[in-house]
């Protein structure tokens, strides 16, 4: 099975049946929600470029929920991702951005087979119980 990379996503070509394209966006929405599906992440949060865009709406409000503050790079079947998250108080940060690693990384393995090469965690706030 032969991979090719372009600005928008990658390929997987397979000689017996043919082509299939993954988006980046995609492998984005796949880390975004496995990220927030772990017990003390309190959001992703996105990088002013997409806010604006989505302001404007060159980014439609689903795709810009599901990949706000997700960097994907893709480079020959390895992905590499950068999250920006607010945690929730009280949790342990070391603990639970072990285990967003480890889910971001299980869930883009198992849903593209690409392997995940790292992900890289910057925590940019932390969310208060009154902030709920």
């Amino acid at each position: 099975m032969e991979k090719e990379t372009d600005k928008s996503g990658y390929s997987l070509n397979n000689e017996e049946f043919g082509t299939v394209k993954i988006a980046n966006d995609v492998v984005a929405m796949i880390a975004g929600l496995a990220a927030t599906e772990v017990d003390g992440v309190g959001a992703m949060v996105g990088n002013i470029t997409n806010e604006l865009m989505g302001k404007v709406g060159i980014v439609n409000n689903t795709m810009k929920k599901q990949t706000k503050g997700v960097k994907i790079d893709i480079l020959d079947g390895n992905v590499s991702v950068e999250l920006a998250v607010t945690l929730e108080y009280g949790f342990n940060i070391p603990t639970t951005c072990n285990k967003v690693q480890e889910k971001v990384k299980n869930a883009i393995e198992t849903m593209t087979g690409f392997k995940v090469s790292d992900v890289n965690i910057r925590i940019v706030g932390i969310k208060m119980a009154s902030d709920r």
